[in-house]
């Protein structure tokens, strides 16, 4: 199978147009293309710049051409849980037809769109992308190629996969970029390429406070990997 990440830019889609108008964000949580009627049925999370962005965001939206539904299944603070019906676009026509399909979340923001979509060969995955140029602007930021034994071991993983992301997301924004700048400037080498000293000058702080941070991000790391591990062995 091969899977692509591509950023794209619709011209026919409520969602882009939407959050280039409005300061909102889309994340889909669950979708399904009905071919026969051509619409695509959503599920997604709103989340606008504050409430009033959120209203405005979701009047823009429900008054769109190309939407037919648009409902609120929950809202709170500037964040709603939102279910739509909107005709399907030409780019999600053109890699239906062309053996192309969904094969994760997308997310809209700023008049860009993220979508994973998968190919069986080449062929049509060629194909799809020469049909896309006519009518939307997007790239390709990665391609990757999957066979059945790595598609069946990332399936029976996904619980260490998803235990691993959120230690990942439970760092605090100083415990992941103390973590990045001192693995990235050698700090965890053999020998050393940095020092707690030099760590502790470039954020401006004590070596005491550089130190208790990479302790923290590491613990967590840790863990995480530790539980993942142990997931793999049960399953």
């Amino acid at each position: 199978m091969i899977d692509l990440d591509i950023d794209m830019r619709q011209y026919d889609c409520p969602f882009i147009d939407t959050s280039d108008d409005v300061d909102i964000a889309f994340s889909a949580v669950q979708w399904q293309l009905d071919t026969g009627s051509e619409k695509l049925e959503t599920r997604l999370i709103a989340r606008g710049g504050g409430s009033d962005g959120l209203e405005e965001g979701l009047r823009v939206l429900q008054d769109h051409p190309n939407m037919a539904e648009c409902y609120i299944l929950s809202k709170r603070d500037n964040v709603a849980q939102i279910g739509t019906t909107i005709e399907q676009t030409n780019a999600m026509e053109t890699i239906q037809r062309n053996g192309g399909y969904i094969t994760g979340p997308f997310r809209i923001e700023n008049g860009r769109e993220r979508w994973h979509v998968g190919f069986d060969d080449d062929e049509d995955e060629d194909r799809t992308l020469a049909e896309l140029e006519r009518h939307n602007d997007f790239n390709v930021e990665d391609r990757d190629r999957f066979g059945a034994t790595t598609l069946f071991d990332l399936l029976e993983n996904s619980d260490s996969a998803m235990g691993m992301l959120q230690s990942c997301r439970s760092l605090t924004a100083t415990e992941r970029k103390t973590f990045e700048v001192a693995s990235r400037e050698g700090y965890y080498e053999t020998p050393r390429e940095t020092t707690l000293g030099e760590l502790a000058d470039h954020f401006d702080v004590s070596k005491t406070a550089v130190s208790m941070n990479l302790r923290r991000s590491e613990r967590k790391i840790l863990q995480g990997a530790l539980s993942a591990l142990e997931r793999m062995d049960d399953e």
